[in-house]
């Protein structure tokens, strides 16, 4: 994101009041937004716009919310703030399972959804810029290279593809390896996130991640449960 311009926030959603909400409530706040009702609406409108952040309505008419979600991330990156006024967990967690960053069940208060997508943009601007030390930006774990710098995950001479959530918790692990980080811990350190102390959202996503570097995400070897602690990294793979 260019700090010399304000943030891009595109809205999707099919309800116009709320098009219109948002629309006047975060430009009042500083940021630009653009609006559209559909998928169709909303091909149109991305590349143009050149958005930040994407905040996605989870039920929409034709391509739903889900399919847009995980459609963006897959072709773009961008960060996804899903919507939804279906406030039930499956619901969140298929959100998280198909790439978005947050999730907030309407109704909502304006101000914490402009705090979410705040957060959700610091955490991006807050990302590692490639300095002279290149060295210090790379970590390694068995056959993999993580490049905080680039934003990527090599695996040999493969990119393995990452959302934003899935880049962000797997740098947590490799800047604090070998030690039992608690799901408050990491909760702190993703900054943002709805905190719940019944909230599963750091399992979907470690379940997320493990899928990508595990060759049994059944019995990981690198992210590893700790019962009643948390979660430990393990750089080389070891078991104790």
């Amino acid at each position: 994101m260019d700090p010399n311009r304000p943030a891009r926030i595109l809205v999707v959603d099919d309800d116009a009041g709320i098009r219109e909400l948002l629309a006047d409530y975060l430009a009042g706040q500083g940021l630009e937004v653009a609006c559209v009702r559909d998928g169709r609406e909303l091909d149109q409108r991305l590349s143009p716009f050149a958005p930040d952040l994407v905040v996605m309505d989870l039920m929409l008419p034709g391509e739903d919310g889900l399919a847009l979600t995980r459609r963006i991330k897959s072709s773009t990156g961008l960060p996804v703030l899903m919507l939804s006024a279906r406030g039930e967990d499956i619901d969140r967690i298929v959100g998280l399972e198909v790439g978005a960053d947050d999730y907030l069940p309407k109704p909502f208060n304006p101000r914490e959804l402009l705090a979410r997508i705040r957060a959700i943009l610091r955490r991006g601007s807050e990302r590692p810029q490639r300095g002279s030390d290149a060295a210090a930006d790379r970590y390694a774990f068995g056959p993999f290279q993580l490049d905080t710098a680039a934003c990527r995950l090599m695996r040999g001479e493969e990119e393995i593809p990452l959302t934003h959530a899935e880049f962000t918790l797997l740098k947590i692990f490799v800047e604090h390896p070998n030690r039992a980080l608690s799901r408050d811990q990491i909760m702190d350190w993703l900054k943002g996130f709805e905190r719940d102390p019944f909230d599963r959202s750091i399992d979907v996503r470690v379940t997320r991640l493990r899928r990508k570097i595990e060759d049994d995400p059944v019995q990981p070897v690198y992210i590893r449960t700790v019962w009643g602690q948390g979660y430990l990294f393990a750089p080389g793979g070891g078991r104790s």
